[in-house]
């Protein structure tokens, strides 16, 4: 071979080697959560938003979800194994971390969001982009959502009183949670959600405060006897979620591949998780109610009593965020606005 075609032959090599990364890079990005793959998240949004990202990407990104936590690291770390890159994204509640992302509970903050999962996402998007991008800035956030109804479910009869609170041991995900919980007159007990079935069948909790949605994959059917709603639209509590990225793996992306993963993100996105609460809340609660178990609402009354507990717990949480320097009314009132101005139906804010 001539030095002249040696020379050209080398430089196809160098051309090929340097166009075809950004043609045919592929990429596995493995996402992890904590709870059953078949409860309602990973059955609804997680796996249907992989196959999405695999197929918009024509099958260059390839999605790998993990369940219980499957790539190490407990639920309460999450964020900081996807911000370190431990794993490449996943499934994190901030309030597993109290105190760290403090402008998050105002979504959580008693009877703030409707009973729909989906109307409630929509809000915790149009809240995160307002308040809460900052605090999530080292990660990719996909999405920002709620899940629907959170009540209460316990070992023997409903609650049909505010005293059939007192003395009862219930499990809380968040603290705004735990701290309504404690106004009530039960003892709160913060707790993620895969240590929740043990401890109710060791007898550590009475119960808690959860979703129908997740009462099937943690036997709720099996470790409690009754399931208690509050009276109207309003839930009695809930709890916020974010679907993100590791930053560093987003950014390595190609500019194709990132606008995959960022047309499947968004106020889209966290609406889709949230349906994805209220489709499992349907089965969930036939699950509960198959069983024979005693399914109840509380009465208006009662509701009412609760609810003006629940304001008690809003003021002093708006105190507490004014002593560290936040906005705690501002925070209050824009979280209120965003669960107004996503509502499907046009109900006045209670």
């Amino acid at each position: 071979m001539t030095f002249l075609s040696k020379t050209a032959a080398l430089a196809m090599l160098a051309l090929s080697a340097t166009a075809l990364p950004s043609i045919a890079q592929e990429v596995t990005l493995r996402f992890q959560h904590f709870v059953s793959p078949l409860s309602a998240n990973p059955t609804h949004f997680m796996e249907p938003w992989a196959r999405k990202i695999e197929a918009d990407s024509n099958g260059r990104i390839k999605v790998e979800l993990y369940p219980f936590m499957q790539l190490g690291g407990k639920a309460p770390n999450q964020y900081d194994l996807i911000r370190d890159g431990a794993v490449d994204g996943g499934w994190v509640i901030p309030g597993y971390q109290p105190g760290r992302f403090p402008e998050a509970e105002a979504m959580e903050l008693p009877f703030m969001t409707t009973k729909s999962g989906e109307d409630a996402s929509k809000a915790a998007w149009v809240y995160t982009q307002k308040h809460l991008m900052d605090d999530f800035a080292d990660v990719k956030v996909i999405a920002a959502h709620m899940h629907g109804r959170g009540l209460v479910h316990k070992k023997g009869p409903a609650i049909a009183e505010l005293g059939d609170f007192k003395g009862l041991k219930l499990r809380g995900p968040s603290r705004p949670a735990t701290l309504l919980l404690k106004e009530v007159g039960a003892t709160p007990v913060g707790m993620a959600v895969p240590a929740f079935p043990e401890a109710l069948s060791r007898g550590v909790v009475d119960g808690g405060v959860i979703t129908w949605e997740m009462s099937p994959s943690l036997k709720l059917d099996e470790l409690t006897d009754s399931h208690t709603d509050v009276a109207g639209d309003k839930s009695l509590y809930n709890l916020f979620f974010i679907w993100a990225m590791n930053k560093a793996k987003y950014d390595s992306l190609p500019d194709d591949l990132k606008a995959v993963i960022d047309a499947n993100s968004g106020f889209a996105a966290s609406a889709w998780a949230g349906r994805a609460h209220d489709t499992g809340d349907t089965t969930g609660k036939q699950a509960m109610t198959d069983a024979g178990n005693e399914i109840a609402t509380m009465s208006p009354e009662l509701t009412g009593e609760i609810a003006l507990l629940g304001d008690e717990v809003t003021q002093a949480w708006i105190a507490e965020m004014t002593e560290k320097g936040l906005d705690g009314a501002g925070l209050v009132a824009d979280a209120r606005a965003a669960v107004q101005v996503t509502r499907s139906d046009s109900a006045p804010l209670n």
